[in-house]
This record gives C-alpha cells, sequence and structure tokens, in this order.
C-alpha cells in the first residue's frame, strides 16, 4: 500500500505542481492543494501513516540543507541586523495580536500569551521553495529571511520554555537556554574545524558518491543535535548546508542532493502537508478559525515588513520579507502538542489551531509572489541604492 501511494504521490504532485505554474503561481501551492485532495478529507487514497510522515521529515530536512548550501554566506553575514529585526519584531507583533484576541475569546493570560506565542512561531521550509522557484533564495531579502527563521525559532523556543515553566510544566529555563548556547558555540565550531576535514577525509574513500554521502550524514547529524537541543532539526539541517557552502565540495553535494531530493523526498513532504488536513469540526469553528487565520497572516507580515523596513529596506522587499514569515508549519504544530499536552489548549481550540497552521501554509506561496512579483522592483531597487 505503501509503494502505491508514494507512486500517486509523486504523479500528482508534480502534475499539480506543473498545473500551477501554468496559472501563474509556484508550483509548490499545487503540491499542497493536491496533497489535501489525495488525503482522508477528500478521496483518501493517501492516508497519514507513519512513514509517510518519516520520510516527510527527511523531505524537509533535505530541503533546509539545499537552502543552507545555496546561502551566501558574506550576504548572510551583511543581514544579520536585518534579520535580528525581521526576527524579533515577526515575533512581538504576533505575541501581542494573539495575546489581546486570546483574552477576547476569554482565556486566561497563560493560556492568551501562549496563543500569542504559537502564532509567532514560523517555519520558512515552504517559503525556501517558493524562494528557489522565485529566483530570490540567494537574495538579500532570502538572507535576511533565512536568519530571522533561525533567530525566530530560538526565541520563541526560549520564551516557551520561559511559559511553561510558570504554568507549572516542569522545565528548567537555564538548562533550555544553556543546551541552546552549547549547541550554536559547538555547532560554529564543528563547521569551521570538523565539517572540512570529514568531507577531505571521506573524499579519500575508494566508495562510489563517499562526498554526498559525507554531505548527508553530516546534514542528519546536525539535524538530530539541533533536535536534542530543543532547536528545530530544519535549523541544524540549515546550518550544515552553510558550513558545507563554505568548501569545495559545494557543487558536487549540492547537485546531488538535489537528484535525491527534488525526485522524490521533497514532493513527499509537500504533499503530506496537505494529507495531514482535518476537517472534523471546521464548520462548528469556521468563524473562529477565519478571524485566527486573518490575524496570523497580517501579524507575520507586518511584524516581518515593520522589521526589515527599520533596517532599511523598502516598503515592497519588507512586505516581500514579511510575507516569507506567515508559515507557520511543523513548528507551529509542535507548540501546539505540547499546549494540548499541557491543558493550555482545549480538544477544540487544538483543532482549529491546526487549521489555522494548513491555511498559513497553504497562502504563504501565492502572498510571496504578489510581493516578490517585479511590480515596483526597479523603483525600489533605486531606492534600496540610495539607502545603501
Amino acid at each position: 500500500m505503501l509503494i502505491f501511494q508514494i507512486a500517486v504521490i509523486l504523479i500528482a504532485s508534480k502534475l499539480a505542481g506543473d498545473i500551477s505554474v501554468r496559472l501563474g503561481q509556484p508550483s509548490v501551492l499545487g503540491k499542497l492543494l493536491i496533497g489535501i485532495v489525495l488525503g482522508p478529507s477528500v478521496l483518501g487514497v493517501v492516508t497519514n501513516t507513519e512513514i509517510l510522515q518519516e520520510i516527510s521529515q527527511i523531505g524537509v530536512i533535505l530541503l533546509m540543507f539545499l537552502a543552507g548550501l545555496e546561502t551566501d554566506i558574506d550576504e548572510f553575514k551583511r543581514t544579520g541586523k536585518a534579520s535580528a529585526s525581521v526576527g524579533v519584531m515577526g515575533i512581538l507583533m504576533p505575541l501581542g495580536m494573539g495575546y489581546v484576541a486570546g483574552l477576547a475569546l476569554g482565556l486566561t493570560s497563560i493560556e492568551a500569551i501562549f496563543l500569542g506565542l504559537l502564532l509567532s512561531a514560523t517555519s520558512v521550509s515552504i517559503s525556501v521553495q517558493t524562494l528557489k522557484e522565485l529566483g530570490k533564495l540567494k537574495s538579500r531579502e532570502g538572507a535576511t529571511i533565512m536568519g530571522a527563521a533561525v533567530i525566530d525559532d530560538v526565541l520563541v523556543i526560549i520564551a516557551l520554555a520561559f511559559l511553561m515553566s510558570f504554568a507549572g510544566g516542569d522545565v528548567n529555563l537555564g538548562a533550555v537556554i544553556l543546551k541552546k548556547v552549547a549547541f550554536f558555540a559547538s555547532i560554529i565550531l564543528v563547521s569551521w574545524k570538523a565539517v572540512p576535514w570529514a568531507l577531505k577525509k571521506f573524499a579519500s574513500l575508494q566508495v562510489t558518491e563517499s562526498v554526498t554521502s559525507a554531505g548527508l550524514i553530516l546534514c542528519f547529524l546536525f539535524a538530530y543535535f539541533a533536535e536534542y537541543a530543543g532547536v528545530a532539526a530544519i535549523i541544524g539541517a540549515y546550518m550544515a548546508g552553510v558550513a558545507i557552502s563554505l568548501t569545495t565540495y559545494r557543487e558536487e553535494i549540492t547537485h546531488k542532493v538535489e537528484a535525491i531530493s527534488y525526485s522524490f523526498f521533497v514532493p513527499v513532504f509537500f504533499t503530506s502537508v496537505g494529507v495531514t488536513a482535518q476537517f472534523a469540526g471546521i464548520v462548528e469553528n469556521l468563524w473562529l478559525i477565519v478571524l485566527l487565520s486573518v490575524l496570523a497572516i497580517v501579524s507575520k507580515l507586518l511584524g516581518g515588513a515593520i522589521g526589515a523596513k527599520l533596517t532599511g529596506f523598502p516598503w515592497q522587499s519588507s512586505m516581500a520579507i514579511g510575507s516569507a514569515m506567515i508559515s507557520r508549519g511543523e513548528v507551529a504544530l509542535i507548540i501546539a502538542a505540547i499546549g494540548l499536552e499541557s491543558r493550555l489548549l482545549t480538544e477544540d481550540m487544538f483543532t482549529v489551531l491546526i487549521a489555522v497552521v494548513l491555511v498559513t501554509t497553504v497562502v504563504t506561496p501565492p502572498i510571496m509572489k504578489l510581493f516578490f512579483s517585479g511590480k515596483g522592483k526597479k523603483a525600489d531597487a533605486l531606492a534600496l541604492r540610495k539607502e545603501d
């Protein structure tokens, strides 16, 4: 059954992606939507099995690994201030608006803060693919988005640990922060010293595709240790890609991993996002889903845009950066699961928030296409040169 489902996913995702492009949208939008159609909520051809989710997890890890491989480290350094501004404002705006919305819905202060934190999360895996399709991943905006995503993830997780300690959860805030500091410090050291050495050693082995294998080993190890440290696995995979991008093996690994990823793992990831959609209980809570979806989209869009604008980006580019931060993805799903387990979310609110996460994920590609389109780009480029 799994083999048949994979065949259906690969065929459907490629055809849906092609149709999406022909309609003037990024192909990832078609892949997300076809997942909903194939999933249990509509046709039921593909079921959300554990094995499919594991393959999907590998897909998103490889996608972020490739994003790291294609990162211009010099541009990444130059956009550090902008990334920090976008990351912080992209948290403060949803946190504040989510808190107010929570109080208006009758939640307690702790529950309202939790809602705000969940809406503050971001996951740029969908945005990465859209940036690649639009040719913007290596741009100044792309570097800012990737840096902001790392900052956003770390700050939200630390804030969540802080909140859980107040909510009566068994959380050692000092240990949480220490693990993250230790992770980033060790990753920087390993990237600087161990990664080039490991790749060189593997390159000398008398076996096929030794360098590609070395790249994948580093990718999965970085992802594992990131998850162990309480940072999203995709951040670890991205940093592995950045580390390898500084070596002479960058082109070879990128070329080989792209073939593996885009032919199998990444299409499964995109489609599985749609497959996880559940429509039970949506009609009863439709108004709440619409309200929180609008709040989630607007708060991230404006928060990211204001953060970018404060560091010198023109409004067109600022809105484009903000649009890439809208998708909540797997990071918000993890936080929602924590909220349900700790009883900071009711079953109904959990269902509502899962729908909101799906909405933010599906709308991100077309909104990005809108703001990254060529309209007004000449004027923006001129304004950017003047500001530089």
